[in-house]
């Protein structure tokens, strides 16, 4: 797992991502990586294994989400604004931190991709389609 998370790392530092999970490289695996400060593209990577979002908030806050899958589609996603992410160190000792706003955001997006949930079925299947049709029209598919 340790050479599949140093892979991950790589990956999300080559396009500057805010996170990335495993799946997005073709493993299985249950890793996810995000940036230690989710705005500061120099503040590195931090690796989670097994993670879990526990969500502390029943509030949810609209925030603009994209993916490397779909490079230049960006849309409106509500989200809990304070999580609690648990996790698997390198060792594999159980952790948990409680993230705020756009690491709570990042942390869930990930998780949600290790647990198959793409960023666009979060939306209205009305508000899927218009994100569909709109990245279409970009022209990568």
């Amino acid at each position: 797992m340790v050479e599949t998370a140093d892979r991950l790392k790589a990956a999300a530092e080559a396009v500057q991502a805010y996170g990335l999970a495993a799946v997005h490289l073709g493993y299985l695996e249950p890793i996810i990586v995000m940036r230690n400060d989710g705005s500061r593209v120099d503040a590195g990577y931090s690796v989670y294994f097994n993670p879990a979002v526990e969500l502390l908030s029943d509030e949810r806050v609209l925030g603009t989400e994209g993916s490397v899958s779909m490079p230049g589609l960006e849309v409106q996603i509500g989200r809990s604004p304070v999580v609690e992410l648990t996790f698997d160190d390198v060792e594999g000792t159980r952790q948990s931190v409680r993230l705020e706003h756009l690491q709570a955001r990042i942390a869930q997006h990930e998780v949600d991709q290790v647990e198959g949930i793409f960023f666009l079925d979060r939306l209205s299947r009305l508000k899927r389609e218009t994100a569909m049709r709109k990245w279409k029209k970009m022209g990568t598919r």
